[in-house]
């Protein structure tokens, strides 16, 4: 494996021994929130303050991982083909820097008090992402809502996942004080669950579809829609596969 193959297991590593068990916690103090607040139980004090924490670090995580993804489209495409990366390396240089604006829009998050500032700052951040996300370089199933593709995207499903986890996260005093916004935050939670359900599978599935660097020639000279590939030649180089099905370049 090279370097670019390393970068490209930090999001689901970071996924996996961060993200997923960070899940478990926080919905494991928001049951125990919500069983002190209804007296069912005695918590201790500390436990809504936990919970709140976890949700941070939840959301914050989230977003690390999914800037490392759209990081690594980036470079890996430059580095497969300088040349073809439109723009070129000042384009490279303006997305890493629009990429470090977005980070730099997440700890300014976890600091300012105002619920103004934290509600721009969290709208600053999720447009930084969906602004990187919307590159050519950036692989999507669907921009369409209306076609089932879109759905089962690994990336949108993501976007909408980071939305609701920095919304979480802005409003947290507010979300503490009214009991109209708890009753928000429970059905957002609801659905930030599904998502990281689906998250999980469809990640998944579009890592089978990751190849090595030194194998993406191989791989992308098949052609993805007839699901053919070349047969070797007689001396290794690459022959037409039977039915006339062709080199398909896909990007």
């Amino acid at each position: 494996m090279t370097s670019i193959d390393w970068l490209a297991l930090l999001h689901p590593v970071l996924a996996i021994l961060f993200i997923y068990p960070l899940v478990g916690a926080t919905v494991r103090l928001g049951l125990l929130v919500r069983e002190k607040r209804l007296g069912i139980t005695q918590q201790p004090a500390k436990v809504p303050a936990e919970h709140s924490d976890h949700g941070r670090w939840l959301a914050s995580g989230v977003v690390v991982a999914v800037l490392i993804a759209l990081l690594y489209s980036f470079i890996s495409k430059f580095q497969a083909d300088a040349a073809g990366f439109a723009g070129g390396g000042a384009r490279l240089a303006q997305l890493l820097l629009a990429a470090e604006g977005t980070l730099l829009s997440l700890i300014t998050l976890w600091r300012v008090r105002r619920p103004l500032w934290r509600a721009c700052f969290a709208l600053l951040c999720w447009a930084g992402l969906l602004g990187l996300g919307s590159q050519p370089e950036i692989w999507r199933l669907s921009d369409n809502p209306f076609s089932g593709s879109f759905w089962a995207s690994h990336y949108w499903a993501g976007i909408l996942l980071t939305g609701l986890l920095l919304w979480t996260t802005a409003a947290r005093p507010e979300i503490q004080r009214s009991l109209r916004l708890r009753r928000l935050h429970i059905s957002a939670a609801v659905l930030i669950s599904l998502l990281l359900a689906v998250q999980a599978i469809t990640g998944s599935r579009d890592l089978l579809e990751i190849p090595l660097s030194w194998q993406k020639p191989a791989i992308y000279s098949c052609d993805f829609n007839a699901r053919r590939c070349p047969l070797p030649g007689p001396q290794g180089s690459a022959a037409p596969a039977p039915g006339g099905a062709g080199a398909a370049a896909v990007a």
